[in-house]
């Protein structure tokens, strides 16, 4: 389920970069009343807590003073204000999802993951951090199809069951896990 996810997860960054890159940076950049303000805000943001998570995921600690590893000190920080550099940093950050997913096993999913948040450490089943991981990435990008649609794009089905029919369809697999 989580290499599903990852493929989701890169199939619809994909959708909704190509959709934006059809936009003007100025369109892009415009508050549009999102709770991040604007769509390159909202793409920003998703990057932002992906790494946050995928450090916690890897065991690092981040410094004091900071929320995650890289120096990440808030969760509206700019990664990249060029929209070509943040699909650049999108895409490695996919790629680093992937590469995680391919490693996850039942025992992975049934440890205990140890962080600090706040000031205070805590300790979580790893499904609950894999679970707001990938939940996360889609509530924003259910966020971002809306504020595309409004700047008059649209980026497709955003179904994960569009997803695997696709795959299924073009593996010859008849839906049988990959």
């Amino acid at each position: 389920m989580c290499r599903a996810f990852a493929r989701y997860n890169r199939w619809m960054n994909d959708k909704v970069y190509a959709s934006a890159a059809r936009l003007t940076d100025e369109e892009r950049k415009r508050d549009r009343g999102a709770f991040f303000g604007s769509i390159h805000n909202v793409l920003n943001h998703i990057l932002v807590a992906d790494r946050i998570w995928l450090g916690r995921l890897a065991g690092r600690v981040p410094e004091p003073g900071y929320i995650g590893v890289d120096g990440i000190k808030t969760l509206d920080q700019e990664i990249a204000s060029d929209f070509d550099e943040l699909r650049r940093e999108r895409e490695q950050t996919d790629g680093r999802i992937d590469a995680w997913a391919e490693t996850v096993t039942a025992d992975t999913l049934a440890g205990i993951l140890r962080m600090g948040r706040k000031g205070r450490s805590r300790e979580v089943p790893v499904w609950w951090v894999v679970m707001q991981l990938f939940n996360h990435q889609t509530h924003h990008r259910g966020q971002i199809t809306n504020l595309l649609f409004q700047a008059g794009q649209d980026p497709g089905s955003t179904d994960v069951f569009t997803l695997l029919t696709q795959e299924a369809a073009s593996s010859g697999s008849g839906g049988r896990a990959r």
